[in-house]
């Protein structure tokens, strides 16, 4: 049920990414964003990550994981986007060049992921992709 809630959650706040820089800040969208961005945060904080660090990864950065991968989960920017939708005032950058930023954040990680995965022969892209899209990995 988690695993599928995540991936689920996951791949919802790429589709809404892409669609919030592409169509602009339809209310809809940025409500959509903000509360399937606030779920995944608060199941990998209550439940635990369903994600641990490659097994190549090592020192510092091994240590690390837990709290970059949490940053990554988008808590912290869909909770700046509630506190703007309800009216809060947020001295940094507009929602838009949020949004444009964790795309491009999102789209590096993205290449890394499938690097990781043809170059290193690493079977974590099989985590957060649905098992029915397995086959094509």
């Amino acid at each position: 049920m988690r695993r599928n809630a995540t991936i689920t959650l996951h791949w919802l706040n790429f589709a809404l990414v892409i669609l919030l820089v592409a169509g602009g800040l339809v209310p809809f969208l940025v409500w959509a964003f903000a509360l399937s961005g606030l779920a995944i945060w608060a199941i990998e904080i209550v439940r635990g990550m369903t994600s641990g660090p490659g097994l190549k990864l090592q020192g510092v950065l091994r240590a690390a994981h837990p709290w970059l991968s949490l940053g990554m989960y988008l808590g912290a920017i869909a909770a700046i986007t509630i506190w703007v939708l309800l009216g809060g005032n947020w001295g940094g950058p507009r929602l838009f060049e949020l949004y444009f930023f964790m795309l491009s954040a999102l789209s590096l990680l993205a290449i890394f992921h499938l690097w990781r995965h043809t170059a290193l022969r690493g079977e974590n892209l099989r985590r957060i992709t649905p098992t029915t899209l397995h086959c094509m990995l």
